[in-house]
């Protein structure tokens, strides 16, 4: 509609037949300055489609003709800090375990990198401040299943814990003594309450002198006749506070019943062997390790 000239009237702008509670809708044009924007918006963005990665496919993206790539970026950053590091890498996956702690300069990449790599792998499951959950070990501890020198962590992380992927992963197994009817309910509550006398834990006296027999028959044999635990089989000490999974009556007895078997994976199919001494290092240092 022509704008009313001098003198003139402005004519009325049609309405578009909307109405909500007495409050009419006009059929106003949008302001030049909208519409140029809105097209340099509809041109910019057919020019970035071409350019750029834009629109998804079934198995990906339209490549853009530039071949611009963040993943592209991000590898190659990653392959241009690799390269930086290859030295000091090849001399800790190199070097004796021993030795690692002895040189300052190696000993603070390790520290810094096994950092990286255990809040990148491990953390999932042994906490973002190694202090485990139930059903995962606190690494902080001095209180190791299978040892807690530098060497026995390492090998723990390289080979894993009762996977079935590495031939050379620790192993052991608990039997179900409950659920494999090698004890009845009540040897399995005496051997419970001889547990939690032990332990330190309040008890039923007669049940617990019961449950002695029960235990040296039974559980000494991987557990030690005073219950202090066998690493060399991943047995744990159950004279202590420190419980894996709970030491109150019903977790033992659940424990008893149907046993326990924590599976680790091998790392030495995910992380360089650099990469593993880095974080057996840093997991040594954290003050749990002997």
């Amino acid at each position: 509609m022509a704008p009313a000239k001098k003198g003139q009237a402005k004519p009325e702008v049609p309405s578009t037949g909307h109405e909500w509670d007495g409050i009419r809708e006009y059929d106003n044009p949008l302001p030049r300055w909208w519409l140029w924007t809105f097209y340099a918006c509809i041109v910019w963005g057919i020019g970035y489609s071409i350019a750029y990665p834009a629109w998804p496919l079934i198995s990906g993206a339209t490549a853009g003709v530039l071949g611009f790539s963040t993943r592209g970026e991000v590898a190659a950053d990653i392959a241009r800090v690799a390269a930086q590091n290859e030295g000091i890498e090849t001399r800790l996956a190199s070097v004796d375990l021993d030795r690692i702690a002895a040189d300052p300069e190696l000993q603070g990449y390790a520290q810094n990198a096994g950092a990286s790599v255990f809040r990148n792998n491990c953390a999932q499951c042994h906490g973002s401040g190694a202090a485990g959950a139930k059903g995962y070990p606190n690494l902080l501890d001095n209180d190791w299943l299978w040892g807690g020198s530098l060497e026995d962590i390492h090998s723990t992380v390289t080979h894993g814990i009762r996977n079935t992927t590495d031939a050379d992963a620790r192993y052991s197994q608990m039997p179900a003594f409950g659920r494999d009817g090698l004890l009845e309910k009540p040897q399995i509550a005496a051997v419970v309450q001889h547990v939690r006398a032990i332990s330190g834990q309040e008890h039923d006296a007669a049940l617990a002198e019961e449950g002695a027999a029960v235990f040296a028959e039974n559980c000494a044999s991987c557990h030690a006749e005073d219950g202090t635990g066998d690493r060399a089989q991943g047995a744990p000490n159950l004279t202590d506070a420190i419980w894996l999974y709970g030491g109150d009556v019903a977790t033992l007895t659940e424990t008893v019943t149907n046993a326990r078997f924590g599976v680790m994976p091998n790392w030495n199919a995910r992380l360089t062997e650099a990469q593993i001494r880095a974080v057996a290092s840093y997991v040594h240092g954290l003050g749990g390790g002997e």
